[in-house]
């Protein structure tokens, strides 16, 4: 089953029959629900390992997040058996440990971004079958891993994720990047599958390359296959489904967003991120934010002491639906979601959006 006129994805044997990646939103926007109705769909659904123990008010350990994560997977393995993917940020202060759980408990694929994931393969185990596919920006950081994992470990990615600077969250940009033609998705795609080409000729291994952020319709899904994007991904639209495991009012957040609500902002892990503007912000820009403690220790490059809030107890608020002490992070285009629609419905109206454009 496709819902385009595209081969399947194939990530190192592993078949995905419609070439959509729902991307990984923390903290807990995507989890069991929303990524096994996408791959119920015939697409990749993907977790987000991010801040699960604490959703579930399990508490911030390694033990507790490990057995959280483990758990999260087994209820997505329980409603589908479609391909499932998880999403751990490099930065995420127990990033090994997340990987190695994740493989054990046979994830078909994990993405790695929020940083040059070098020593991914190091915490899987000979023999296992989940694939690695890293988050990267630009060519230049697919040319680094690929090197260093040759070398270290004699592991070629199986797949890239390059993500322009229209995606929601965190960005791999720097501010002035955000806005600058040489960096947006439509010039960077071309330059990584370039690049991933010859990385092709050297290791005899087909790489298939994903283009990310700010795809939002059928016509930007066949603008990136025209490019040679092997398959997209897409998140900001995701939120807006019955089955996004985000609380209602989040969801409504983004069917009432306006375009002149979204904003960049200066995110407590030190990246600039895109979100929807609201009261929360504005007083934590304001300085009337500041935590009192760090109670979590979750990304390492968060500086407590200067932080405005912690950004993990704000996320969490907001996938609760607590948006006076949240909020909540979306896409360039996210302004265009208009209504809450079933992962299935999204997925024919994203097919006739793709067949109605040249």
């Amino acid at each position: 089953m496709s819902y385009f006129d595209k081969e399947p994805l194939v990530i190192d044997g592993l078949v995905v029959p419609t070439p959509v990646v729902q991307g990984g939103m923390g903290i807990g926007i995507s989890l069991s629900g929303l990524a096994s109705a996408v791959a119920n769909e015939g697409a990749l659904g993907v977790i987000s390992a991010a801040g699960i123990s604490l959703i579930k008010n399990r508490g911030a350990g390694i033990k507790e997040s490990i057995e959280a994560v483990k758990e999260e997977i087994r209820l997505a393995r329980k409603k589908t058996d479609g391909v499932l993917g998880i999403n751990i940020m490099a930065a995420m202060g127990n990033f090994g440990e997340m990987v190695k759980a994740s493989a054990e408990e046979g994830i078909d694929v994990i993405f790695a971004g929020a940083g040059l994931p070098l020593n991914m393969p190091s915490f899987l185990k000979k023999g296992s079958k989940t694939k690695l596919v890293p988050i990267i920006s630009s060519a230049r950081a697919a040319i680094t891993i690929s090197r260093w994992w040759k070398e270290k470990y004699d592991y070629i990615p199986d797949a890239f994720v390059v993500e322009g600077p229209l995606a929601g969250g965190h960005l791999g940009f720097k501010q002035k990047q955000i806005d600058d033609p040489e960096y947006q998705l439509e010039k960077i795609v071309p330059q990584v599958i370039e690049t991933v080409r010859r990385i092709e000729k050297e290791s005899g291994k087909k790489i298939p390359v994903i283009a990310a952020g700010g795809i939002f319709s059928g016509a930007d899904i066949k603008k990136f296959f025209k490019l040679g994007a092997s398959a997209v991904q897409m998140a900001t639209r995701f939120v807006a489904t019955n089955e996004c495991d985000a609380d209602i009012a989040f969801k409504n957040a983004y069917v009432q967003c306006k375009k002149e609500d979204i904003g960049i902002i200066t995110s407590p892990v030190g990246l600039p991120g895109r979100a929807i503007m609201n009261g929360f912000l504005n007083e934590a820009k304001n300085g009337e934010r500041h935590p009192k403690s760090c109670p979590f220790h979750c990304i390492t490059t968060c500086k407590k002491e200067i932080s405005p809030y912690c950004i993990s107890a704000a996320l969490i608020n907001a996938c609760k639906g607590k948006l006076e002490n949240g909020f909540a992070f979306i896409g360039a285009n996210g302004y265009k979601v208009n209504k809450i629609v079933s992962v299935k419905e999204l997925f024919e109206t994203l097919s006739m959006e793709y067949r109605q454009c040249e």
